[in-house]
């Protein structure tokens, strides 16, 4: 079932933070070096760290600009106190376009030549206590359709990216540059995702199985899933298994990450989730990458969460009463929007 999609990639990445190995100093030294502008969008931004970096560039002369998601699809907010925090401190903050149900995208450009794209929101449990990836960047095609989309959904305008683009956006190509990867697949595919509720992506996973692709799926089990997205979950992850595909749970750490490699030749890292709304209804952005080093670090982060892993059996849908993980205590904050 091949894709007839043409889509670029990043031949070049400056670095992969993993987290939480790399925790927030990397993103807060981002910040404290820039010299002219810095503009984010974040989904959560609750980092003390993060929100003094933000405020001490915008004190030194920096246009500091960061837009916000008002609201979980829950209604919970989360930004509330950040909004109000750092128009005390004099910089311009929006509440994203209502374009969109939820602004998922993690981003950030500072000075308009580096890029931050990110699995991870800016709060101190996806730098302590998640599996997360972000992608610094300094490719300047790339830099720039990140700004202009920043620019489009802060003056709530429409934005298409180019033809071709290594980017990928909700809702706009997500995901069919997600399924083209999926079916240029060979001889293997890593999947690191905590959601799987599309089935039209789960038709991309199976047709690549029948065509003897050897596929490892890392899902982080019930973490962070309501009850309706388990249902769909726990359904396609029993599916696949049935397919013979090898299914395990994270170990240790909450999955939040969102990365499929395939190949070891080409990886998507982004904030997408597999899922109908996060491909069809929000904000989310993500990039194709094959930058050697880059691939090296993402998929050598993979085998070694794989080796830690244990085989998953996913709980039956229509018994999830009857079923619970004692790994990781519930955390509502950390729930997969």
């Amino acid at each position: 079932m091949p894709s007839s999609m043409s889509r670029g990639s990043l031949p070049q990445v400056l670095r992969v933070l993993v987290q939480p190995h790399d925790g927030v100093a990397p993103v807060a030294a981002l910040i404290d070096a820039a010299q002219s502008t810095v503009v984010v969008k974040m989904f959560t931004l609750t980092s003390p760290v993060l929100l003094d970096a933000l405020a001490g560039a915008q004190a030194r002369g920096v246009r500091v600009r960061v837009m916000l998601n008002p609201a979980r699809s829950s209604g919970s907010r989360a930004n509330d106190e950040a909004e109000g925090r750092l128009r005390a401190a004099g910089v311009a903050v929006a509440w994203s376009s209502p374009r969109f149900a939820v602004t998922h995208e993690k981003s950030m450009v500072v000075d308009g030549r580096t890029a931050l794209i990110a699995t991870f929101n800016f709060g101190d449990k996806y730098f302590q206590t998640t599996r997360d990836y972000g992608l610094l960047i300094e490719e300047p095609d790339a830099v720039r359709e990140i700004l202009s989309g920043f620019e489009a959904d802060w003056r709530r305008q429409e934005f298409d990216p180019p033809p071709g683009s290594a980017l990928l956006w909700s809702s706009r190509n997500a995901r069919e540059g997600m399924a083209a990867l999926i079916d240029s697949a060979e001889h293997s595919l890593a999947v690191q995702h905590p959601k799987f509720s599309d089935t039209a992506i789960l038709d991309r996973f199976l047709a690549a199985q029948d065509r003897g692709v050897h596929l490892r799926v890392l899902c982080g089990g019930r973490h962070g899933i309501s009850p309706s997205d388990m249902l769909d979950t726990f359904g396609a992850l029993r599916i696949l298994r049935r397919a013979g595909v090898r299914v395990h749970k994270q170990h240790g750490l909450r999955l939040h990450a969102k990365l499929l490699v395939a190949d070891g030749k080409t990886a998507l890292v982004g904030s997408m989730n597999i899922d109908r709304s996060a491909f069809d209804l929000r904000r989310e952005l993500g990039a194709v990458v094959t930058d050697k080093h880059a691939l090296a670090v993402l998929l050598g982060r993979f085998d070694a969460d794989w080796d830690e892993s244990r085989r998953y059996e996913p709980p039956d849908p229509m018994a999830l009463h009857l079923h619970t993980e004692a790994t990781l205590p519930p955390d509502a904050d950390l729930d997969h929007e």
